[in-house]
């Protein structure tokens, strides 16, 4: 049996607002298996997106164990855990999240640039993934120059620049017509089925019915996971 890629075990996120406390997370056990499609699913305020930043590292959780490829990331420093995030984990976001003042070009190096990478190996990866994705023509435009649909573009290649084991995407049809939808995801799912592990965010009902696995959120809790009944018991720390 393959081991899991992401395991969450008793994961708890709280936020503090004022007097009052959110459970934004409670007692997540959750186990991905290299490779998966899975829809995460809920209404606003459900902890989705939560859920995907602690993925992501871009948050940490108040309780409970986060193993990503066997290795306990909770205990990392925010130094390690970037590396990590670098390294293993692509972000493609609802709003692109490019920086205006850099071209298309530009915003695909920014992540090979800040892991080091030299200006020739960096050149080379650029150019494959412009054509790769269709902008060979868009390399030198800024995002305001761009469409929807090609900034989104340029965020999936920014996201995949450093081949990464596992994207994680945020309502990436969100601000585009349909369409174009159709076409950024079908993007991801072609690098799914190239390997790469692929958790999307969605209230979207018709995208989420795409994915191989559906999770559904609810007041911070996985309510119905459609590969099993009942969460998986988490396996004991190594």
């Amino acid at each position: 049996m393959t081991s899991p890629q992401i395991e969450l075990c008793g994961i708890e996120r709280v936020f503090h607002l004022g007097d009052s406390a959110v459970h934004a997370l409670r007692r997540i056990d959750l186990a991905i298996a290299p490779g998966e499609y899975v829809a995460v699913m809920g209404p606003s305020g459900s902890g989705k997106s939560t859920l995907l930043n602690l993925l992501g590292l871009l948050d940490r959780p108040d309780a409970g164990t986060y193993r990503l490829e066997g290795r306990d990331v909770t205990t990392l420093s925010a130094e390690e855990q970037a590396r990590v995030r670098s390294e293993r984990i692509g972000f493609v976001f609802q709003s692109f999240h490019l920086v205006a003042r850099l071209t298309a070009a530009e915003n695909i190096a920014l992540p090979m640039m800040l892991a080091g990478i030299p200006a020739k190996e960096r050149a080379g990866r650029i150019a494959r993934a412009l054509d790769d994705y269709g902008l060979a023509d868009r390399a030198g435009h800024r995002p305001d120059q761009l469409s929807g649909g090609q900034r989104q573009r340029v965020a999936i290649a920014r996201a995949t620049i450093m081949r990464p084991a596992v994207i994680l995407a945020d309502e990436p049809t969100g601000n585009l017509d349909r369409a174009t939808g159709e076409e950024v995801i079908r993007l991801l799912e072609e690098l799914n089925q190239g390997g790469v592990t692929l958790i999307v965010v969605t209230h979207d009902p018709a995208l989420g019915s795409r994915a191989r696995r559906r999770l559904q959120m609810e007041d911070g809790a996985l309510r119905h996971d459609s590969m099993q009944e009942e969460p998986a018991p988490c396996a004991p720390p190594t």
